[in-house]
């Protein structure tokens, strides 16, 4: 009876009045149908696709790749940085330090200088060594300072603390300390981050460094090579502040990004102007420096580790991100832990790079360390991808 008195009460256009006519033989369910299909006759199917399905799909999109849109269009609202003065690097092991030192413009010592090595430990330990035996010839006093908190606010061991005798060959010429952390809930990690380089440069001091000292300011993953800071501590003319480009490594020795890793840096440390610093803080770079290994673990749990441990805790976007098979196939392919795009300033460098790092096979002029311990550092060097779990 509803039915027919929609029928009836209903200005009906030609459309319904077909339909109408059709209701008065058919069943309920399809007087129903009916109803809707007359009550939809007057929307445009088109809008109604746009509103339930593309708009929709658009969203979900934008939610599950919005950032590598955004790095994507990157060209478009941020200008590449200001181009470094590149200093050429020359370097033979049968070319005696005079000569050296003249090939770059500078002129030679007497003595060499002191050199501080200044690193904020987390928990790389196998990198730390590998960095400390490359570096230790040429070493006066190496600086490390510890917290018990990630940059992210989580609590951590003391990894170095807990393993310290491994490093005994550096015992005499160690300073060490530790600084709580704060644990602000919510805070910006780079906050946490500043408040501990701060106290690093605290920790420099009572090192004893000294006006003309050179130091070294650098993860414990981006490693200068001995021979650079050898030339550096033997070499007059040597610019006060100078960046170190180093080669870009990802996972291991196998994954070779680009070659430019450029926050390493060398200071001729000046007493109330030196201040430790992970940022550009001159326009000069010397050239083919050292490595940086970048996520480059034995264990997967590592990963783990600091993927939710580092300043950039916010590129975990989805949870299957830490998922030990998903992190253990990134590796072995050499793809990127966070699903994103190369953090590049044109639109052809950023083509380039898409997709995963080719493989290299050259092991050549890599750190001494490393190759006279290949086999405790096989998952270091090239055709070993595969990870302990840790």
């Amino acid at each position: 009876m509803q039915d027919a008195a929609y029928c009836n009460s209903k200005k009906t256009d030609g459309f319904c009045e077909e339909m109408c006519g059709r209701l008065k033989k058919g069943s309920r369910a399809a007087i129903s149908i009916s109803r809707v299909r007359c009550a939809l006759r007057d929307f445009d199917m088109k809008a109604l696709l746009l509103l339930f399905i593309c708009i929709p799909t658009i969203v979900f999109v934008i939610y599950v790749h919005g950032q590598k849109i955004t790095y994507f269009m990157r060209p478009l609202w941020e200008s590449p940085p200001k181009p470094f003065n590149i200093i050429p690097h020359y370097y033979n092991p049968n070319v005696s330090m005079e000569t050296l030192c003249s090939l770059h413009g500078w002129t030679i010592r007497e003595s060499p200088r002191r050199v501080f090595d200044a690193v904020l430990f987390s928990n790389e330990l196998d990198m730390l060594e590998i960095r400390w035996r490359e570096l230790s010839p040429y070493v006066s006093e190496f600086v490390l300072l510890e917290s018990n908190s990630t940059f992210t606010g989580l609590v951590k061991p003391l990894y170095f603390s807990n393993d310290r005798a491994r490093f005994d060959f550096v015992e005499s010429r160690l300073t060490y300390g530790t600084v709580g952390g704060r644990f602000v809930k919510g805070e910006n990690p780079f906050v946490e981050e500043s408040y501990q380089r701060v106290a690093l440069d605290q920790l420099i001091k009572i090192a004893g460094i000294t006006e003309d000292d050179l130091l070294i300011m650098s993860d414990v993953d981006e490693i200068p090579s001995g021979h650079t800071i050898d030339l550096l501590r033997w070499c007059n003319g040597v610019p006060d502040r100078l960046h170190l480009q180093l080669k870009n490594y990802l996972y291991s020795f196998q994954f070779h990004l680009d070659d430019k890793s450029w926050r390493a840096s060398v200071h001729l440390y000046q007493s109330g102007k030196t201040r430790y610093a992970h940022y550009r803080q001159t326009d000069v770079l010397l050239a083919d420096s050292g490595w940086h290994c970048s996520f480059c673990f034995r264990y997967i749990s590592d990963f783990v580790f600091k993927m939710k441990a580092y300043s950039h805790v916010d590129r975990i976007r989805f949870p299957y991100y830490l998922n030990r098979h998903r992190i253990q196939d990134v590796i072995c392919k050499g793809a990127d832990l966070f699903d994103m795009l190369p953090e590049e300033y044109t639109f052809q460098e950023i083509i380039a790079k898409m997709g995963p790092i080719p493989s290299t096979f050259s092991a050549v002029h890599l750190p001494a360390f490393l190759l006279e311990n290949r086999e405790r550092y096989k998952y270091l060097l090239p055709g070993n991808c595969r990870r302990e779990s840790g």
